[in-house]
């Protein structure tokens, strides 16, 4: 708190004044606390997203072989110069007048604002340096007293980082081992929670995915769901992702739905994952948001997801300097589908899904993407929809490429 008010004070963010007679003040937060304040609305959730960016990277950087370090931004807000005078009540036991108030000379950029401004700052460097000389971009920034350097990446956000000779592993054993501890919180915290530890555990997607949804209302019988996962999480404290070495760079996915398998409003569940080489790095589950009424229907659009997953990823995996030129290939296990995606005439029974249709026969057309067949056994994302018995379960996780890995 006390560097974050010095770097304030530094950039002549403020003044202490008198406050006019006849202007008013905001309820201002000093930077530090804003911190605070944001680590405490960053819910699980909405974290999920940029950690799983970091996640695909991972993967990257593991066939690379590229040494990973961890950096943390010391003054978290930028600031702008103000051209219209802005009062704000100063921050508690930064003044010892307390009637003072401060008049800001530069504007502190919020949430949606600071990562761009961040941008814009890095983007100059890289600018300056060039791509290739990320030693010397870094050093600029440690000296222009940008940055601190915290070493090796091993721990951020909960998610622990080791590597060795075959590659990444990456894991939460941690923070599974903290939510066990705090296993007397009410369930919806505790699911919470459980969907923050699925960015490391795509073996409990569904699991998760299935008790979430009764998060408004639940019952004893939910808890008890709840309960059931966190004996599993027990079980496989150590289980996590391994990025291998070794890997390709090539792109696949496998795509797949349940059809009507919510007793309760017969919705489909979605599921898809993208394996890049051996290393998994994207999956989800995720219930469908209108009733289908064919099975083809329902894998159709899970296969429409699917597309735009692909596309999202392809564009962010060449954002990161890996481009793919062939088509990419999404399994499918369901026929029908596949003739769908490659028939130009629309029948009576497949026009109630003619925008997936469009979508997924566009990048079909554009060689995007490849469909191929796939049998029910070999459907790796099937793990996504339905629950199973623990043999079939345990079958469909050891296709998933993950790892156990203790702690030295």
């Amino acid at each position: 708190m006390t560097e974050e008010l010095q770097a304030l004070e530094k950039t002549h963010t403020w003044d202490l004044v008198d406050l006019p007679h006849g202007s008013s003040y905001c309820q201002g937060i000093c930077s530090g606390t804003m911190g605070l304040t944001m680590r405490r609305l960053l819910s699980p959730v909405a974290r999920i997203t940029s950690v799983r960016t970091s996640v695909r990277l991972l993967a990257i950087a593991a066939v690379h072989q590229w040494p990973l370090f961890q950096m943390d931004v010391k003054n978290a807000f930028l600031n702008g110069d103000l051209t219209e005078e802005v009062y704000m009540k100063a921050p508690s036991g930064y003044s010892d007048c307390p009637d003072k108030v401060c008049l800001l000379r530069r504007a502190l950029y919020g949430l949606k604002q600071a990562p761009r401004a961040w941008f814009a700052k890095f983007s100059s460097i890289v600018h300056q340096f060039g791509f290739s000389s990320s030693s010397l971009m870094i050093q600029h920034c440690l000296s222009a007293d940008l940055i601190r350097d915290l070493g090796h990446l091993s721990y951020f956000l909960g998610l622990e980082v080791s590597s060795d000779s075959t590659g990444y592993y990456l894991s939460q054993a941690k923070y599974a081992s903290d939510l066990l501890s705090r296993a007397g919180l009410t369930d919806t915290k505790l699911v919470g929670s459980l969907v923050y530890l699925t960015v490391t555990r795509p073996d409990i997607a569904h699991a998760v995915h299935l008790v979430s949804q009764f998060l408004s209302a639940p019952h004893s019988t939910h808890y008890a769901a709840v309960l059931h996962i966190l004996r599993y999480i027990k079980g496989t404290m150590f289980h996590g992702l391994h990025f291998s070495a070794h890997s390709t760079l090539d792109l696949c996915a496998y795509s797949d739905a349940d059809w009507a398998g919510d007793p309760t409003d017969r919705r489909s569940t979605t599921g898809f994952c993208f394996f890049l080489g051996d290393s998994l790095i994207s999956w989800r589950s995720k219930k469908q948001h209108i009733v289908s009424r064919s099975s083809t229907e329902a894998e159709y659009r899970a296969l429409a997801d699917t597309t735009s997953e692909l596309l999202a990823l392809r564009w962010l995996l060449e954002d990161m300097g890996l481009t793919h030129s062939s088509p990419t290939i999404i399994h499918c296990d369901n026929r029908s589908a596949i003739q769908i995606a490659h028939n130009d005439v629309f029948h009576e029974r497949t026009k109630h899904i003619e925008i997936d249709c469009h979508l997924v026969r566009h990048h079909l057309s554009a060689g995007i993407l490849r469909l191929l067949p796939v049998s029910s056994s070999d459907q790796t994302a099937d793990i996504f929809t339905k629950t199973f018995p623990p043999s079939r379960f345990h079958d469909l996780v050891s296709k998933l490429k993950m790892a156990s890995v203790r702690p030295p």
